[in-house]
């Protein structure tokens, strides 16, 4: 028995790439009602969750490094605000351990790769993520160290670009190309999960950090009506500090073609357990929180795609 509601029923689910090592698991999956209901689309790159057990053996504490580098059950908040607003929902199912679908190709730290860098690379400066120890695998992090009990082989990092990053990124594309087409413009939310910010001057910290490339990757009203929103439900958010979007905000916001695109952060306090391992008492609030904004974000890009086309039929008339 098919226990979701009719609009996520008959709604087309593609699970594409697959995880190597793990006996063909997919790497990540699309539900993308037709026609679309709204032209937004929730990515949760993030998520995974499925480790081979190839990829356990190589990690130092694999159970806490895990729990840190998730966005932890962002997916299952992201499934229910699409559920309920008929938002196409893009979530990956490869574990950020393995590669992080936030990063380009170049952001490769090749200390960690038993060859070294390689000579096709040509040359190679590592970049602040890659300095700080999240580069496109992992390495390290704040208060458990190095991640891998051994160096990684070249091979392994091309098939996960292959089977995993590349895939993934394509459908991403294409899903926000297929939104513009109906609608004239698109919204990509890439929703991720922070750790608690604490206190700022005095202040408690923001629930919600909003990131745009400061201003690169997203019409300013959207910004603004993400900031009206939060303040009416009286949730404190920042902007672009302490993040400001990754990889998947520079390679598909083109904000002057009508694909815009934000990085929301969630305080991961105010919807999981005290352990932030598990959904608290805060999850149902968030929820519905989250889906209200899609919704009036989902109004705002329809506007402004309005706006648009009729000034390219002014100028067209000009």
């Amino acid at each position: 028995m098919d226990d979701r509601p009719a609009s996520q029923a008959d709604s087309p689910r593609t699970e594409g790439g697959s995880i190597p090592g793990s006996g063909g698991l997919s790497a990540f999956s699309l539900l993308a009602p037709q026609p679309s209901a709204v032209p937004v689309l929730l990515a949760v790159p993030h998520a995974g969750r499925a480790y081979p057990g190839t990829l356990l053996e190589r990690m130092r504490n694999p159970g806490f490094a895990a729990l840190k580098l998730e966005d932890r059950y962002v997916d299952r908040l992201a499934e229910r605000v699409a559920r309920d607003t008929g938002a196409a929902l893009l979530v990956a199912h490869a574990p950020r351990a393995m590669i992080d679908l936030n990063r380009g190709h170049e952001d490769v730290d090749w200390d960690m790769f038993a060859r070294g860098r390689p000579d096709g690379v040509g040359c190679y400066t590592p970049g602040i993520r890659v300095r700080s120890g999240l580069g496109l695998i992992p390495r390290r992090l704040p208060g458990l160290g190095e991640l891998w009990k051994r160096r990684h082989d070249e091979e392994d990092l091309a098939a996960r670009i292959d089977q995993i990053h590349e895939p993934y990124h394509a459908c991403l594309a294409v899903s926000l190309a297929t939104l513009r087409e109906r609608w004239g413009a698109a919204l990509l939310l890439d929703l991720h999960s922070m750790p608690p910010l604490g206190d700022r001057g005095g202040l408690p910290g923001p629930d919600f950090v909003l990131g745009d490339r400061f201003g690169a990757t997203c019409h300013g009203r959207l910004v603004a009506s993400c900031f009206s929103y939060f303040a009416e439900q009286r949730r404190g958010a920042a902007h672009n500090r302490p993040y400001a979007g990754g990889y998947v905000l520079e390679r598909h916001a083109k904000p002057e073609e009508g694909l815009h695109a934000l990085q929301i952060e969630i305080d991961r306090s105010t919807y999981l357990d005290a352990r932030l391992a598990d959904p608290g008492a805060g999850f149902d609030a968030m929820a519905e929180l989250l889906t209200g904004l899609v919704r009036r974000l989902a109004g705002e890009v329809a506007d402004l795609a309005r706006i648009d086309t009729a000034q390219g039929w002014a100028s067209a008339a000009e």
